[in-house]
C-alpha cells in the first residue's frame, strides 16, 4: 500500500467515524490500534519461529508463567492468545470492546521490566478514550469493529520507504486541521524537511561505527527514524545506532515511543523520556532518581523541530551549564534555550541541525548576544532558508541552522532555498532535488549565484551580527528594463538578446539564422517559423546528440544491475551508483540542470526501491503475484457494519495496465475503439440536440435544462409518430391480431402471401405471437425515412443511437472484465524471462524517457525565453500611438450617427473635440 492508498484508506474510514469521535481524537484511536497490530503480529511471527503450530498458539496465556516469562525476555511484552488482534477479528460478531480493555489491561502487566521505559503506559491515550467510541457498550463494540477492519489492511512491516505512523499522524493533522488547531505543526516536522535534515547530519557521520542521536523534542520520532534510515547505507547493524527522545506531551511520547519499536529498533537502543526539555537538563537520568543516576551524555548528532518561538522561564537559570556560555534566551522566546541545550549534548565532533523560525537571524537583545557568541566560537556551520508554508498549521518563515563544535573553516554558509518547492494544496512541499541540492551544497560548501554563499566572520561582524538571508544571498528576480530605442522604433536590444548566452555559446551559429541586424545592437526575427529553425538547426541536432551521448551505455548498465542482478541488488548503495554516474555523465553538458535529472530519477526510484524491497523480503515469486483488490464500501447507517469487499485484482509488482499495454494489445485496443465510438455517439447526442429549433427542445424528450435527451420520451415519441404511418405490410400484420381462430390465420396468410411471414417465429400454438407481430412492425418502423430536417428524422436517429450505445455499454462492460481476469492468469503465468522485461519497463524505461525529454527541453526553453523577449517590444509606441488613432476615428464616426436629445448631442461633439485633440 502507497502513501496514496493508505490516504484514502485513512479518510474513509475517519469520514465513518466522524459521528462517534472527535476529529482531532480519531488520531489517538487509529495510531493506538495499528501499534497493537504491530505488537501482536510480531508476537505471532515469533511463536512460529519457535515451532508453535497454530494449535499450540491458540493455548499460549498468562496461566503458563514459565513461557510468558520466556516470551516476555525476548520481546519485552507478553500478549495472551485470546488478546491478540488477530483473534478479535476471527470473533466476529462475538468481538466486545470490553476484549480490548482486558487486553490493554494485561499489556501493563506483561511488561519485561527492562522494557519498561519502553512500553510502559503506550496505550493509556488509547485505553483512557474507548468509551469515546459511544455512548454505550454495543455501540463502542461497533466503531471499534470498523476500525480494527480498516487497520487489517494498513501495512506495518517497517519494509515501506515511509514512516507509517508518521504519516498517519501528519496526515490526520492536516485533513482535521479546523479541530487539531493552528499548533499542530509544532509537533510534527514533514516527511521532505525530516529527509533533509537526515541527509545532512548522514553525510557527516558517514565513517562511524557506532552513533548516539537525540532529538529533544521528539514528537512523531520521525526526525530520529529517518536518521537511521539514512544511516543504514553507511552502517551494517540497527544495534550501532543509540536513539535518544524527549517529548513534552504524553500523547506524542507515547508515538516517539511507537515509531521507534515499530521501525525494528531493538528496545536497548532506545532512550526515551517524558518531559520538559528547558526545566531539566536530560540526557540522561532515571525518573526518580535524577541525582544519583545523572550522566551528561553527549551524541554525535542532535536534531530537533522545538515549538517556534515558546515563552519558557528563564529565571535561576544563569549558571545552568548549557546556557552559561552563550545567554540566556528571553523569557518569551525560547528558541535560543532550545539550540543552546541541543549544542551542550553535542560531542566535540558531532553536528546537530535545527529548526528555527527566521527571526532567530537577526532579532536583537539577549538573542543578538547570544548569536554573536555563537558566531565568535564558530559554532555555526550553515543555515538554510526554507520555502514557506512548508510546516503545517504556520505560515512562519523557517530556516535549518547547522552547527558543530570544531568546525573545519572561520566562515558561514547561507543557503537561500526558499525557491525550490512544488505546491501540495495549501502547503509547499520540498522535491527530492531540492533536498539534493541543498545536500550538495553544504557537502561542498560552494557559492551559487542567487542561492548560496559563503560568508566570513569579518563580513558578520560588520553586519552586527546580523545573519538575515537576504543581506548576503539575493535571490530576488531582476527588476524588468525597457530599451527606450527598441520601445520606440521595435527590435530587441543586444543587452538582452546576451542574456540568452549559455544558449548562443552551445548552439553556435543558431543565433545569426534567428535574428538579423544592420548596427549590431538591434535585432529583429528572420522568420516567423522560430519553433521549426530551432528545433532543425544543425547546432541543435549536434547538441541533442552530444546530451544522448553522455548517457552511452547508462540503459545498459541500469539492466545489469537491476534487472540481471535483481537478487543482489543493495538498494542504498545502489541508489547512490545511479545517482553519481548520472551526476559524472553530466559533467560535461551545459543547458541541462542535474538536480532536473536528478527529480526524474527520484521520481521513479520511489517506485524501483519499494518493488526491490518487496523483491528481496519475499522472493523473485512475488513478481508474479496477485492480490484481491479490497475496498470498503460507503454504508447506508451511521451504525451499520462496513464490510471489506473484494473489487476484482491487482498485481503485487506488475500493474495491470502495464501488462495489457505490452502483453494484450488487441484486447486494449479492441476496448479503446468501443469508447472512442462512445465518444462519438454522444458528441452526435450534442450535434442533434444543437440542431432542434428552440421550440422542439421544449417537448418531454429533452431535459428540463435542455443538456440531453430523455432516452424512453424519445422512443415514445417516435412511435407515436410511426404507428400514425401504416404501410401496407403494417396493415396486414395489424389484420392478423386481430384474428382469434387458427383456421382463419392460415386462411390470412395464405391470402397475403405479399409478405415474408417466415422472418417471424411461431409460438407453441402454431401461430404467431403477438410479440413476434409487434416485433416485426417495430423493425419496419425504423426504416421509415421521414425529411431529412423534420423531428422525427433528427430523434430516429437518436434512437439509433441509444440502442447502439446500450449495446456498445453492455460489451465493454464484458471485454473489460474479461480482460481484467485474461491479466490475472497472465501475470500469475508469467515466465522469467518476460516478468523481467516488464519489470524493465517499469523501472527502466519511464527513468529513460524522462532524461531524454530533458534534452529536448532545451530547444523549447529556448524558444519561450526568444518569444518573451520579442513580444516585449513586438508594439512599439509608435504602433500604440496608430492604433489609439484609429479608434479615436473610429468612435467619431460611430458617434456621429448617433440620436438623441440636443443636451446629449452636445455632449458627444465635446467628447469629439477632446479625442480630436
Amino acid at each position: 500500500m502507497d502513501k496514496q492508498q493508505l490516504a484514502s484508506t485513512i479518510w474513509e474510514s475517519a469520514n465513518q467515524m466522524r459521528s462517534k469521535i472527535e476529529a482531532s481524537e480519531y488520531k489517538d484511536f487509529i495510531l493506538g490500534f495499528i501499534f497493537y497490530k504491530y505488537l501482536s503480529d510480531k508476537e505471532l511471527r515469533f511463536f512460529k519461529s519457535k515451532g508453535l503450530s497454530e494449535e499450540d498458539i491458540k493455548k499460549v496465556n498468562e496461566a503458563d508463567e514459565k513461557y510468558a516469562d520466556y516470551v516476555r525476555k525476548n520481546l519485552g511484552y507478553f500478549i495472551a492468545y485470546d488478546n491478540l488482534y488477530s483473534t478479535w477479528l476471527s470473533k466476529g460478531g462475538d468481538f466486545e470492546i470490553a476484549n480490548v480493555r482486558d487486553a490493554l489491561s494485561a499489556f501493563d502487566r506483561n511488561i519485561d521490566n527492562v522494557y519498561k521505559k519502553v512500553f510502559e503506559n503506550i496505550f493509556k491515550t488509547l485505553s483512557s478514550g474507548l468509551s469515546k467510541l459511544g455512548e454505550n457498550a454495543a455501540k463502542q463494540t461497533r466503531a471499534a469493529r470498523s476500525l480494527l477492519n480498516l487497520i487489517k489492511r494498513i501495512p506495518m512491516d517497517g519494509s515501506q520507504d515511509y514512516d507509517v505512523l508518521g504519516f498517519v499522524y501528519e496526515y490526520l493533522i492536516s485533513m482535521f486541521a479546523a479541530n487539531a488547531g493552528k499548533k499542530a505543526g509544532e509537533f510534527y516536522t514533514p516527511h521532505e524537511v525530516s529527509v533533509l535534515m537526515s541527509e545532512i547530519i548522514a553525510e557527516e557521520l558517514k565513517g562511524r561505527d557506532k552513533i548516539k542521536i537525540y532529538d529533544p523534542t521528539s514528537g512523531s520520532g520521525s526526525l530520529l527514524i529517518n536518521i537511521g534510515k539514512a544511516m543504514k547505507r553507511y552502517i551494517d547493524s540497527d544495534n550501532k545506532i543509540d536513539y535518544y527522545a524527549q517529548e513534552l506531551k504524553e500523547n506524542t511520547f507515547n508515538l516517539t515511543r511507537m515509531n521507534l519499536v515499530m521501525r525494528d529498533i531493538k528496545p536497548a537502543n532506545i532512550n526515551v523520556r517524558n518531559g520538559d526539555t528547558l526545566e531539566e537538563d536530560w540526557p540522561f537520568f532515571e525518573d526518580g532518581r535524577k541525582d544519583s543516576t545523572y550522566t551528561l551524555v553527549k551524541v554525535d548528532a542532535v536534531v530537533s523541530n522545538p515549538p517556534y518561538s515558546q515563552k519558557w522561564t528563564p529565571k535561576h537559570k544563569e549558571h545552568d551549564p548549557r546556557y552559561k556560555s552563550y545567554g540566556l534566551a528571553p523569557r518569551g522566546k525560547a528558541d535560543y534555550a532550545f539550540l543552546l541545550h541541543d549544542l551542550y549534548h553535542l560531542k566535540q565532533d558531532g553536528i546537530m541541525a535545527i529548526v528555527l523560525p527566521h527571526g532567530v537571524l537577526f532579532r536583537g537583545n539577549t538573542e543578538g548576544e547570544i548569536r554573536k557568541n555563537l558566531i565568535e566560537k564558530n559554532k555555526i556551520d550553515a543555515i538554510i532558508g526554507l520555502p514557506a508554508n512548508v510546516f503545517f498549521g504556520t505560515g512562519i518563515p523557517t530556516i535549518i541552522m547547522v552547527l558543530k563544535h570544531n568546525k573545519k573553516t572561520n566562515d558561514v554558509l547561507i543557503i537561500d532555498a526558499s525557491k525550490g518547492f512544488e505546491k501540495s494544496g495549501k502547503s509547499n512541499k520540498l522535491r527530492s532535488c531540492d533536498i539534493r541540492k541543498i545536500t550538495d551544497t553544504i557537502r561542498d560548501r560552494v557559492s551559487i549565484e542567487k542561492y548560496s554563499r559563503v560568508v566570513s566572520k569579518e563580513e558578520i561582524r560588520k553586519n552586527d551580527y546580523n545573519l538575515n538571508i537576504p543581506r548576503y544571498v539575493d535571490s530576488s528576480e531582476p527588476v524588468e528594463k525597457y530599451d527606450l530605442y527598441a520601445t520606440m522604433f521595435g527590435g530587441i536590444p543586444k543587452v538582452e538578446l546576451m542574456e540568452l548566452s549559455d544558449y548562443w555559446n552551445e548552439l553556435k551559429g543558431l543565433k545569426e539564422d534567428i535574428f538579423k541586424t544592420e548596427d549590431g545592437e538591434y535585432f529583429y526575427l528572420n522568420n516567423e517559423n522560430l519553433h521549426q529553425i530551432i528545433q532543425n538547426h544543425s547546432s541543435s541536432q549536434k547538441y541533442l546528440e552530444r546530451y544522448q551521448n553522455a548517457f552511452s551505455g547508462f540503459r545498459q548498465t541500469l539492466t545489469e544491475d537491476l534487472i540481471d542482478g535483481i537478487l543482489d541488488v543493495d538498494i542504498a548503495q545502489e541508489r547512490e551508483k545511479i545517482v553519481k554516474d548520472i551526476f559524472d555523465r553530466l559533467d560535461d553538458v551545459n543547458l541541462v540542470d542535474k538536480y532536473k535529472v536528478y527529480q526524474v530519477f527520484a521520481d521513479n526510484w520511489n517506485t524501483t526501491e519499494a518493488d526491490l524491497e518487496m523483491i528481496l523480503d519475499e522472493g523473485f515469486d512475488t513478481i508474479n503475484k496477485v492480490d484481491p483488490n479490497m475496498v470498503i464500501k460507503k454504508k447506508k447507517e451511521d451504525d451499520e457494519e462496513v464490510p471489506e469487499v473484494q473489487e476484482g485484482w491487482r498485481g503485487r509488482i506488475l500493474p495491470f495496465e502495464l501488462v495489457q499495454k505490452n502483453l494484450l494489445k488487441d484486447e486494449v485496443e479492441e476496448i479503446k475503439s468501443i469508447k472512442d465510438r462512445l465518444l462519438e455517439i454522444t458528441s452526435e447526442f450534442g450535434e442533434i440536440l444543437d440542431s432542434l429549433e428552440e421550440d422542439e427542445k421544449d417537448g418531454d424528450y429533452v431535459k428540463e435544462d435542455k443538456s440531453a435527451f430523455v432516452n424512453g420520451e424519445v422512443k415514445k415519441y417516435i412511435k407515436e409518430a410511426c404507428d400514425e404511418i401504416e404501410t401496407d405490410e403494417i396493415k396486414i400484420l395489424n389484420g392478423y391480431l386481430e384474428l382469434s381462430k387458427k383456421a382463419e390465420k392460415e386462411q390470412y396468410i395464405k391470402e397475403n402471401s405479399t409478405i415474408n411471414w417466415d422472418l417471424m417465429e411461431k409460438g407453441k400454438s402454431g401461430n404467431y405471437t403477438k410479440t413476434e407481430i409487434n416485433k416485426r412492425i417495430a423493425k419496419i418502423q425504423q426504416t421509415f425515412d421521414f425529411e431529412e430536417d423534420s423531428l422525427e428524422h433528427k430523434l430516429q436517429k437518436v434512437v439509433f443511437l441509444i440502442e447502439e450505445e446500450s449495446t456498445l455499454k453492455s460489451d465493454l462492460k464484458t471485454k473489460k472484465e474479461e480482460l481484467h481476469l485474461k491479466t490475472k492468469d497472465l501475470i500469475e503465468s508469467l515466465d522469467e524471462d518476460t516478468s523481467l522485461d516488464l519489470l524493465y519497463k517499469k523501472w527502466i524505461e519511464p527513468l529513460l524517457t524522462g532524461i531524454d525529454e530533458l534534452g529536448q527541453k532545451v530547444f523549447l526553453t529556448l524558444e519561450g525565453k526568444i518569444k518573451t523577449i520579442y513580444e516585449k517590444y513586438a508594439k512599439t509606441f509608435i504602433d500604440i500611438e496608430e492604433e489609439l488613432k484609429q479608434t479615436q476615428e473610429d468612435f467619431i464616426q460611430m458617434s456621429n450617427k448617433l440620436k438623441g436629445s440636443e443636451k446629449d448631442l452636445a455632449g458627444i461633439r465635446e467628447l469629439q473635440k477632446l479625442l480630436e485633440v
